[in-house]
C-alpha cells in the first residue's frame, strides 16, 4: 500500500501539472487573441501594395513590417483555419485599427482595390533629386524634376510649411549652400497619391509622414543635445554608412564618440554627397577626400551642414538612442558583403582598411 506521504506527493505533482497546463492554455489564448486583434486605434493609414505572384507568407511579413498585424504566424494559422488565404494583387488602403479578419477580408476583395492609385515608393536612403525624378515619372512629366526641386528649395514656400510642421526650422534651412533644402525630411515610405495632387499636396503627404515619426519620438528629440536638423543630418550619414540596420546604433555611437573628442567625422559618404552629380561609384568617395564642400567631413569639423539623404525610422532612432562603446573608427567592406568592422585605435583601423582595400 502506498504511504500517505507518497499519495500527497503525487497529488502535488498532478496539481502543479494541471496549473501549468492552465497557465499555458491561458497564455496561448492571450497570444492568439493579441495576434488577431488590431495593432492600433485606426490613426495610422497605410497604403499597402501586393505585387503580382507574391506569396502569402510574403504578404503577411509585409503586413507585420507595416505594423498592421502583430504576429504573422498567428495570422497565417487563422487564415488557413478560416480558408482566407486568397488575395488579389494591387494597392489597398489599410489602417492599424483593422483586425486580422478585416485585413484578410479586404485584400481578397477586388472591389477594395485602389484602381486609380498612384503609388510612390521611397526606400530609405534616397536623395531628394531621385525622389523628384520618381514623382516626375509617376505623373508622366506633369511636374518636371527641376520644378519639384525648385519648390523644395524655395525658402518662402518652406516658411509657409513651417507654420504647419514644427520640426521645420526656417533658420536651419535658409542656407544657400544646401543642395536641396528639404533633403532629409522627405520620409521614406509607400504613399498613395491622387492624379490631381499639386506639388504642395505631394510635399505635405511626405512631411505628414515625417511628422508622425517625429511625434512618436518627440521625447527623445527633446532630450537630445542636438537640434532636430542636426539629428536628421547625423541620421542621414548613419543611413548611408550602414549596410544593415543592426549596425546603425553602433555607427551612431562611433560618431558621437568622435564629436565628443573633437575629432572630424571623416565619413566618406559625405564625400559622395559633396560630389553630387559627379558621384557614380563608391570608389569616388574614397578617392576624393579633398573635395571642397561644406558637406565634406574630412575637411570640416562636426556634422555636415545638412542631411545628405532622406533617412528612415531605424537610422533616426539609432541617432536618438546610440550604442555606447569605446570605438572611434569603423570601416565597411564596400567591395565585399558590406560588413562593418570597428576599432578603437587608428592603427587597428589602418590594418582593417588595408585588408579591405580601402583608401585612407
Amino acid at each position: 500500500m502506498p504511504t500517505r506521504r507518497k499519495v500527497n506527493s503525487v497529488r502535488v505533482v498532478l496539481l502543479v501539472v494541471v496549473c501549468l497546463l492552465i497557465i499555458a492554455g491561458l497564455g496561448s489564448i492571450f497570444v492568439v487573441k493579441t495576434g488577431l486583434s488590431s495593432t492600433g486605434n485606426g490613426d495610422k493609414e497605410v497604403v499597402f501594395t501586393i505585387e503580382n505572384n507574391e506569396s502569402f507568407d510574403s504578404v503577411l511579413e509585409n503586413l507585420k513590417k507595416e505594423n498592421l498585424i502583430a504576429n504573422a504566424s498567428v495570422a497565417k494559422l487563422y487564415a488557413k483555419a478560416s480558408h482566407n488565404t486568397n488575395f488579389v494583387a494591387g494597392t489597398f488602403e489599410l489602417d492599424n485599427g483593422m483586425s486580422v479578419k478585416d485585413i484578410l477580408s479586404t485584400i481578397q476583395d477586388s472591389t477594395k482595390l485602389k484602381k486609380d492609385a498612384l503609388v510612390l515608393k521611397i526606400p530609405e536612403g534616397k536623395w531628394a533629386k531621385e525622389i523628384a525624378a520618381e514623382i516626375s515619372n509617376l505623373y508622366d512629366g506633369k511636374y518636371s524634376s527641376e520644378e519639384i526641386l525648385n519648390q523644395w528649395n524655395d525658402i518662402s514656400y518652406i516658411q509657409t510649411l513651417a507654420k504647419d510642421y514644427s520640426f521645420l526650422n526656417v533658420d536651419d534651412l535658409n542656407n544657400s549652400n544646401y543642395k536641396v533644402k528639404l533633403e532629409g525630411y522627405l520620409f521614406p515610405d509607400t504613399y498613395f497619391l491622387e492624379k490631381d495632387d499639386s506639388l504642395d499636396d505631394i510635399t505635405r503627404v511626405l512631411l505628414d509622414r515625417f511628422d508622425v515619426m517625429y511625434k512618436e519620438n518627440k521625447k527623445s528629440f527633446d532630450k537630445s543635445d542636438l537640434s532636430i536638423h542636426q539629428i536628421i543630418s547625423l541620421a542621414s550619414v548613419v543611413q548611408f554608412e550602414a549596410s544593415e540596420p543592426g549596425d546603425m546604433a553602433t555607427i551612431a555611437g562611433v560618431f558621437y564618440n568622435r564629436l565628443d573628442q573633437d575629432m572630424k567625422l571623416q565619413s566618406s559618404v559625405t564625400v559622395c554627397y559633396a560630389l553630387y552629380d559627379d558621384f557614380n561609384d563608391p570608389k569616388d568617395c574614397e578617392t576624393n577626400p579633398e573635395i571642397d564642400s561644406p558637406y565634406n567631413t574630412y575637411l570640416h569639423e562636426g556634422l555636415p551642414i545638412g542631411p545628405i539623404l532622406n533617412p528612415g525610422d531605424e537610422a533616426i532612432k539609432a541617432v536618438l538612442n546610440p550604442e555606447k562603446t569605446d570605438y572611434l573608427f569603423f570601416a565597411a567592406d564596400i567591395y565585399g558583403d558590406g560588413k562593418v568592422y570597428y576599432s578603437k585605435t587608428y592603427e587597428e583601423h589602418q590594418q582593417i582598411c588595408e585588408k579591405l582595400g580601402l583608401n585612407l
